[in-house]
């Protein structure tokens, strides 16, 4: 598996926490020197590991708030 790199340029928000401290957190994320993107994904920093996550562009990001927005929550 090729190496990368990722740096956490943002967070914004943890989502949820769960036991043996993993958390759910929305950040923006810079991968391999690339521009940030929105990413929502499982960290438990303190052993340096992460989940499976998704990443969201700019625009991505716009659509998703829209959705949210207009649904009843």
């Amino acid at each position: 598996m090729p190496d990368f790199k990722y740096e956490i340029t943002e967070k914004i928000v943890v989502l949820s926490e769960r036991s043996k401290g993993w958390t759910k957190e929305l950040n923006k994320v810079s991968w391999n020197d690339r521009d940030p993107k929105y990413d929502i994904r499982e960290w438990n920093h303190s052993e340096g590991k992460m989940g499976k996550g998704i990443t969201l562009s700019d625009d991505e990001a716009t659509e998703l708030k829209n959705a949210l927005n207009n649904m009843d929550l």
